[in-house]
This record gives structure tokens, C-alpha cells and sequence, in this order.
């Protein structure tokens, strides 16, 4: 058996030169991450066009970007001030419950958890006995995100991420990367050409010129021009559960202090986020053309803006889903060309991330193995199935039935997997995270009590506690997340401090 897996090994072609197709944050990212760990020892080139625009509104993050950094030994106060960066400690839902009522789904953890039952029940049992103020007066990230005040905290004792410029971002990774061996060809792609066995040979530009690879990474975008058109891989679509299809984003003067939280606001027929950068803020609608026409949905987003208007509102299209697979033969997809959720838990350069540290733990230096194929293939689809279970739950749980959009998203049939979790929270406030799922239990809670699901019941340790016991459990934690919130400074005095930015 060892002799055939060398023979098998040794039919195989190794990878020395990889081509990535298109830059933008997908493509810029996958220059940095290859070539700061193996671009000693490979041939890296990236293809783009300046003529050829980015979707560039992925512009607020999860702290998994955090981590990555710090693998790629990136220096935040660098990145930050390079970016325009704030700080991120959630996302702020408006009326997504009711019209008039919020939440914030925060990072980090709420409470303490018993072995035996979350924080939840504790909590469940204390509002049953009035002994219990609001879910978020327990959890650091969301008091400080409430107060805007943020700071750095001795063993990463505070969890954030990062609204930044994708556009700029993109340009700070291109230099990172050309720094480390990484070589930048300005050009079109005009064809893509295969070998006899079907594989990717070379990029053919619009000059004539061969980029041959032996791995070739997609970052086309939408278009998915090798994978999707050169491979023929299909696309799964799942506007079934994702009504939107269509986003129009634009541009803003800021006219105040910088949150550290994105605003995600509803509308009737979609929703609206508002990003805090040091120069600008970010903004933009995402809607259903199946319940509002483009005019009408530009219109909401121009009349719920702050400041002046800087860019031109740009329509984008979309279909959620993904590809059927993202390796097929000697070709990865990263970002859009391998799949689309909408941005509304800022997943989207998370999954671009997880894929990337997946492929550098199975490079196939040695050649492509199938079985690395499938691997990669059945955790990117575990990955991104779990985060589309989750953006689904705003939806479907959820108190609004004043609009057709808002009664059809609660009415819909929703995956399985969903549905169980939805009814486990119902009947019992249990949540059971599947292993390196990205949301953990805290999440689910924070987005299920947020949008109206109150559990019928708690866990029984909660009864063992008396009401005095239970009181003082409770105030404790409140009570040291609201001294070491009154401790943090302002955000926007910290970002001046820690990373200020140029005139941009």
C-alpha cells in the first residue's frame, strides 16, 4: 500500500507557481497569506486590471481577521492607519424584532456558564424572579459597544474586529505582498486555456501573453471566470431562504464620532448598513427585487444617510449560494467566485480567510491529491452552510409581519438543521455548537432573545440556586462589566491615540 500511494504520489505534478486571478480583497489576501508563509519557495503572480472595478464594500469584519493578522504578523497600528480603521464590538440590529425595538449581537461571551447549562438559564431564571436586567448588561463587548467606548485589555480580555476601506485594504495587502516576492501583472484576462487531461494551463491576457500555474486561485468575483466558466462548476442557489438579491451602496461624509458598532437597519423590504470609518462612513441597502423596485430602494438609502454624499449609489447583483465545489481540479475560488451570503454578519472575508488557512495546511506541494480535494471541499461546504443557517435564523425568527417581505420570511420552510436549533431554543434555551462552527453559543443566544425567541424553559441547575444566591450571581457580573466598561475611553479618543490616519 505505501509503494502505491509513492507511485500514485509520484504521477502527480508539483506546485511551484500559483496565478491568482483578480486582486481585490480576495485576491490580495490570498497574495499576502501564500507568500508570508511559502513564498520562499514558490512562484507567485497576481492578474488584474485596473479598468476592471471591485464589489470593495466588505468593510466591516469579525475578529477571526484579527487572528489572521497576527499569523501574518501584520502590525495592527500599521493596517489601521492605513485603512481609515475603527474598532468593531457588533453589529446593532434596528428594528428587526419590531418596528422601534434593537439589539446588538455582540462578540465575546455573556455571563458565566455553569458545566452543566449556559448563562441563559441563569439569566432565564432571574427574569422570571424580576432578579434580571437586560441580557446585555452581562456581556463586556455589548455594554462597552452601548457606552462607544473601547481599549485595548490585557489577555485579549476585550474581543473586536475592524471596520476598514476595502479598497485601501486591498492596496496595504498588494504592498505587504510585493515586500515578500509576490509579482503584480496589470492586464486582462482574455481566455482561459486547459490542458489535454482538462486542467488550468495559463491565463491568457489581452496582450497575448501566457501565465501558465500550476495552481490557479479565482478571484474573479461574481463572474467566477475559472471555475465557474473555464471548469464548468455549477452554482447552487439559495434565494429560496435569502430573499435579497440586489444591494446599492454609496458613500458618506462622517458627521460624528466613529461607533464602535455596524448599524444594521431594517426596511420593509431588506435592510440598511451604516459602517463608521475614520474618513468616511460606509453605507448601503440590501433588498429584494422580488418586493421593491431600485428606485424606490435608492431612494430609502439617500433619505437615511448622514453627511454628504460622496460617491455615486452603485447598484450590485447577486444570487446567495455557492459553488458546488471550490477546488475542481488545480483551481481554488476564493471570496465571490466561490460562493455569496449577504454581508449581514460581515462573514464574507472570514470565509476567504478559513479557506486560505485551509489550503496552506494542505498544500499540495508535492501535487494534488484528491482526497486533500474533497476535504477541503467538505469543510468549505460545512463552513458556509452553517453561516447561511445562521443569517437565515434573522429572518425566519423574527416578530415582524407588517410587510409582505418581513410575513413571507417568517412563513418560509427553513433547512432541517435550522429548524431544529430554532425549536431546541424554543422548548429548552439549549444551544448545541457543531465543532469549529464560526457562531458559538453566545451568538445564537444574542440573535434568538434579540429578534423575540424566549425560551420556555431554563436548565434545572438554575433551580438550585435561591433567590438571594441568584441575585448576587447576576450582580456581580453586572457589576464588573460596568466598572470595566466606565474604565474604557471613548472609542473615537482611542482611534485618534492608537492609530490616527492621514488626511485621506
Amino acid at each position: 500500500m505505501e509503494t502505491s500511494n509513492r507511485q500514485q504520489a509520484a504521477g502527480r505534478r508539483p506546485v511551484r507557481r500559483i496565478v491568482i486571478a483578480g486582486g481585490g480583497t480576495a485576491g490580495w489576501m490570498a497574495a499576502a497569506a501564500l507568500s508570508r508563509t511559502l513564498g520562499k519557495v514558490l512562484d507567485i503572480k497576481l492578474v488584474e486590471s485596473d479598468e476592471i472595478g471591485t464589489v470593495g464594500v466588505g468593510e466591516a469584519t469579525i475578529p477571526s481577521l484579527v487572528h489572521f493578522h497576527r499569523l501574518l504578523d501584520i502590525d495592527e497600528q500599521e493596517f489601521m492607519a492605513a485603512t481609515q480603521a475603527t474598532f468593531k464590538l457588533g453589529i446593532a440590529f434596528e428594528g428587526w424584532r419590531q418596528r422601534g425595538e434593537d439589539y446588538i449581537h455582540s462578540f465575546g461571551m455573556t455571563g458565566t456558564d455553569h458545566w452543566t447549562a449556559g448563562f441563559q438559564h441563569f439569566w432565564h431564571k432571574g427574569r422570571e424572579r424580576g432578579l434580571a436586567g437586560d441580557y446585555g448588561d452581562y456581556c463586556l463587548e455589548l455594554a462597552a459597544a452601548r457606552d462607544n467606548r473601547f481599549g485595548h485589555l490585557p489577555n485579549e480580555g476585550l474581543n473586536y474586529a475592524y471596520h476598514l476601506d476595502a479598497t485601501r485594504y486591498a492596496r496595504y495587502l498588494r504592498r505587504f505582498s510585493e515586500h515578500f516576492g509576490v509579482e503584480r501583472i496589470e492586464a486582462r484576462i482574455a481566455s482561459v486555456d486547459k490542458d489535454a487531461g482538462g486542467d488550468i494551463a495559463a491565463l491568457v491576457l489581452d496582450s497575448g501573453t501566457r501565465i501558465e500555474g500550476d495552481l490557479f486561485l479565482d478571484c474573479t468575483g461574481f463572474r467566477s471566470l475559472l471555475l465557474g466558466q473555464a471548469l464548468g462548476v455549477g452554482y447552487e442557489d439559495w434565494s429560496q431562504w435569502l430573499f435579497n438579491d440586489s444591494a446599492i451602496a454609496v458613500q458618506t461624509e462622517s458627521v460624528g464620532p466613529a461607533v464602535p458598532y455596524t448599524r444594521s437597519i431594517a426596511h420593509d423590504w431588506g435592510w440598511q448598513w451604516r459602517i463608521p470609518l475614520q474618513h468616511r462612513t460606509g453605507n448601503g441597502i440590501v433588498f429584494s427585487s422580488r418586493y421593491v423596485d431600485d428606485a424606490t430602494a435608492r431612494a430609502a438609502l439617500l433619505a437615511n444617510v448622514e453627511g454628504r454624499v460622496l460617491t455615486e449609489p452603485r447598484v450590485i447583483r447577486f444570487t446567495p449560494g455557492q459553488r458546488k465545489q471550490v477546488w475542481a481540479r488545480n483551481c481554488v475560488a476564493l471570496g465571490l467566485a466561490s460562493g455569496f451570503l449577504e454581508p449581514i454578519e460581515s462573514t464574507s472575508i472570514h470565509l476567504i480567510q478559513r479557506a486560505l488557512v485551509r489550503l496552506l495546511q494542505t498544500f499540495p506541494t508535492d501535487g494534488i491529491s484528491q482526497a486533500d480535494v474533497d476535504e477541503f471541499n467538505g469543510q468549505a461546504d460545512a463552513d458556509i452552510r452553517q453561516i447561511r443557517d445562521f443569517i437565515i435564523a434573522h429572518y425566519k425568527v423574527t416578530n415582524r409581519r407588517d410587510t409582505p417581505y418581513w410575513h413571507d420570511a417568517a412563513a418560509m420552510e427553513v433547512p432541517e438543521a435550522l429548524r431544529h436549533r430554532i425549536a431546541l431554543f424554543r422548548e429548552t434555551g439549549q444551544v448545541f455548537r457543531i465543532a469549529n462552527e464560526l457562531f458559538a453559543e453566545n451568538s445564537w443566544v444574542q440573535v434568538m432573545l434579540g429578534q423575540g425567541l424566549h425560551p420556555e424553559q431554563h436548565h434545572r441547575s438554575a433551580d438550585l440556586m435561591g433567590d438571594a444566591e441568584l441575585q448576587g450571581f447576576l450582580e456581580n457580573i453586572r457589576h464588573s462589566v460596568a466598572q470595566q466598561v466606565a474604565r474604557l475611553p471613548q472609542h473615537e479618543a482611542y482611534v485618534r491615540k492608537y492609530c490616527p490616519a492621514g488626511k485621506p
